[in-house]
């Protein structure tokens, strides 16, 4: 079967592309950036799409030439930074199951999201609810997939966050007593799932994959941090109006798992509605539980560094924010007099500036690689000239110069930790 899936660059897309290409389905990936896809998978088939643009069904018609079956793995947890959730979620792909109605491509599995109802109240459940209904309403042999927390070897997004918790040292902060609950799936479960869904006999069907068990975001994760080889924790529950403070923070600074979207979709709960065992007499198979997806992977030590230094990107991009802009503070409000035998005030006065333009540009996290290589030309630009002009702050007792070595060395930390895909 020739297959086109969207968002085959993100973590479920990835899965399912490689799971059906393995399955001996000829693939096409749909994709924003194909030469990024093909740099990973040199055989890949691609085609370029953007779901912030194509909101038409004309603009779809050329991809489907050919193709039997169409899976929509895209999504967001939040809009913002060029990222339009309604188009990404609801219009874009409204387009393209419309296009399938009229190029007769009847074959379309969404893969929506367990909590995508009204009553959740998020946009991110509200968009892709909207998708959800509209695909409903089609003449097609449509099949609706809503999984619960999605896991893997690999993880993106909340299954990132949670491990990061578990990493956390001597605490594991948890959110409302850690009442809400799950019913994680492995992955390769849900591509499993997709696979079946494709062979036929669910047609016109909304299903629920979910794993066997529902747990606790506590449960979840303590077995996480089993897996990870670290002693038990000290379990804080974090007060809600705390994590909303800090999740409102998290959307000034861009959002991801830990903003207000992720803190409301965590808390309507990832459970669904549907019994006991419902899914898996369904679709046939029984998924298996997170405890034996653990065991039969043990923790590596690029696990345990993911996990250690979850957390740790934002306390890095915070501090080196900080820097920048008490830097920029220190040079606008010093007296001239201060510097007058190293630089002309109007020099100090424009490095300033430019202290200021970098740090503010760390909050909005504009354009990560490049402002990563502005900071480190700035600072090895700093060392050079002031090793010219005053050799002798080399020899300062608070490392005035010696202190750049360090900061060079964490902003190229940055560079790396900030670059997901």
């Amino acid at each position: 079967m020739r297959v086109l899936p969207t968002g085959a660059n993100g973590f479920i897309g990835g899965q399912v592309l490689a799971g059906l290409a393995a399955r001996g389905h000829a693939v096409i990936a749909a994709v924003r950036d194909p030469q990024a896809l093909r740099r990973k998978m040199p055989n890949a088939e691609t085609v370029a799409v953007d779901f912030n643009r194509d909101l038409s069904p004309e603009t779809w018609q050329s991809r489907l030439a050919g193709v039997d079956a169409v899976i929509n793995c895209a999504g967001v947890l939040q809009g913002g930074r060029g990222q339009n959730i309604g188009a990404i979620h609801a219009t874009a792909p409204i387009a393209l199951f419309e296009a399938c109605r009229q190029a007769g491509v009847s074959k379309v599995v969404q893969i929506s999201a367990i909590s995508a109802d009204a009553e959740v109240g998020t946009l991110y459940a509200l968009t892709k609810k909207r998708a959800d209904d509209y695909l409903r309403g089609l003449p097609l042999d449509w099949t609706v997939l809503r999984p619960s927390l999605v896991y893997g070897e690999g993880s993106y997004g909340g299954t990132s966050t949670l491990r990061g918790l578990a990493g956390l040292p001597l605490m594991t902060p948890l959110i409302g007593g850690a009442s809400t609950s799950f019913r994680p799936i492995h992955v390769d479960d849900l591509v499993e799932t997709v696979a079946r869904v494709l062979n036929g006999g669910f047609a016109r069907r909304t299903l629920e994959p979910v794993g066997p068990e529902t747990l606790s975001l506590r449960d979840v994760v303590a077995k996480y941090r089993k897996w990870l080889g670290l002693a038990p924790a000290w379990e804080v529950s974090v007060p809600l109006p705390l994590l909303r403070l800090v999740a409102r923070l998290a959307d000034w600074a861009g959002g991801g798992p830990m903003g207000s979207a992720g803190l409301a979709q965590t808390l309507a709960g990832n459970a669904g509605h549907e019994p006991a065992g419902a899914f898996a007499q369904a679709i046939g198979f029984v998924p298996t539980s997170i405890d034996e997806r653990l065991a039969r992977r043990p923790a590596q030590t690029q696990d345990l560094w993911h996990a250690r230094l979850y957390f740790l990107r934002p306390v890095l991009r915070t501090g080196l924010a900080a820097m920048w802009l008490g830097s920029a503070a220190v040079g606008l409000f010093t007296p001239p007099e201060r510097y007058a035998a190293i630089a002309a005030p109007w020099v100090a006065w424009l490095f300033s500036a430019i202290d200021l333009l970098i740090g503010l540009a760390l909050v909005t996290l504009t354009k990560p690689r490049l402002l990563g290589l502005a900071q480190l030309i700035v600072i090895g630009g700093y060392t050079i000239g002031l090793t010219m002009l005053a050799p002798s702050l080399w020899l300062d007792p608070y490392g005035g110069l010696l202190k750049n070595l360090p900061l060079l060395a964490a902003v190229l930390a940055w560079m790396v930790l900030e670059e997901e895909r």
